[in-house]
């Protein structure tokens, strides 16, 4: 039979590409349920974000955008060599290293050993111990530490009795990143370990048995069972936590400035608000958060096309 003479075959016909409507027509229970959401994010997200034109203007409050004079690009110029930017910046790095180094792991840690926690009672009160403290504000979380950690704590009063130099952590600058990170542990890493129960909460158990069966230890369960399942979560939190990576914690950082000073304790969002609000300059502080703003959205991009390449599916998709 000729190659023209060959019965049609639909089987082989690739996929037809559906049209914007017809996506829309096929998801609008989803769509329905999302539009107040999406109306509260245009409202008091993407509105807002015309006022960063006065990044490119000397912005003043009172004469608002049509009265402030325009200056192109200067401000962005004295951000780059500005001192006290850069100082922000290093911050800013540095302890979202420290971040990702030591805070990261310790809620994919604590999520492993709950599950190997088989009795229920135990599990739910250890569980409830541990995120209890995210509910806590920063003002009492960082008062919690002066109490434990300050001069005037139990520990620093036994320390003076007995002829000794009092602790100095909560007011030493060369370890405020260590601090701060702690800080963050204590407080939020309980809660981080849910997201990550509920993705070993999908496993089959069955593969576990199976695996028993097989002679596989600990580790090797661990290695080819439980980090498996949790890879594309730890993927999508990565990537989610480089795009906040320019985020560090306006209040902790704020609480904390008088005690160890601006050098140790300046990240971006504390620069901004006193460039602005402190000393009222606005575009210079506008310019500032702009450029936070665009690098964070690079790094997320970046981040989730090396998930793609990696074969996870990342924080968003291609259409199909």
């Amino acid at each position: 039979m000729k190659k023209s003479e060959q019965p049609f075959d639909s089987d082989v016909l690739p996929p037809r590409r559906m049209t914007w409507w017809q996506r829309i027509v096929r998801d609008r229970t989803f769509i329905i349920m999302t539009l107040p959401a999406v109306v509260l994010i245009i409202v008091f997200n993407y509105i807002p974000m015309a006022g960063n034109i006065g990044a490119f203007q000397n912005y003043n409050p009172y004469a608002g955008v049509t009265g402030s004079p325009w200056v192109g690009f200067d401000n962005f110029i004295d951000v780059f060599t500005s001192a006290s930017f850069m100082n922000a910046l290093k911050n800013t790095l540095l302890i979202t290293l420290f971040s990702l180094l030591f805070y990261f792991p310790v809620p994919i840690f604590l999520a492993i050993l709950m599950n190997s926690i088989l009795n229920t009672k135990v599990r739910t009160f250890i569980q409830s111990v541990v995120y209890l403290p995210h509910f806590f504000s920063w003002v009492l979380v960082i008062t919690i530490f002066q109490q434990f950690m300050g001069g005037a704590s139990p520990i620093s009063q036994w320390l003076i009795q007995n002829g000794n130099a009092p602790l100095q952590i909560m007011t030493n600058p060369d370890t405020f990143i260590a601090l701060v990170t702690t800080q963050a542990i204590w407080k939020d890493a309980g809660w981080g370990m849910i997201i990550f129960l509920a993705a070993l909460s999908t496993v089959d158990p069955s593969l576990y048995e199976a695996s028993v069966m097989d002679g596989a230890g600990k580790l090797r369960r661990l290695w080819h069972i439980t980090l498996p399942a949790l890879r594309p979560v730890i993927v999508l939190l990565l990537i989610l936590r480089l795009g906040d990576t320019l985020n560090v914690g306006f209040e902790q950082m704020y609480l904390q400035r008088d005690a160890v000073g601006s050098g140790a304790s300046d990240v971006l969002d504390t620069f901004v608000y006193f460039e602005g609000i402190q000393y009222s300059k606005w575009g210079f502080a506008l310019a500032a958060g702009l450029t936070k703003g665009v690098v964070a959205l690079l790094l997320v991009l970046g981040a989730n096309k090396l998930a793609h390449r990696m074969g996870e599916a990342g924080v968003y998709q291609k259409a199909a």
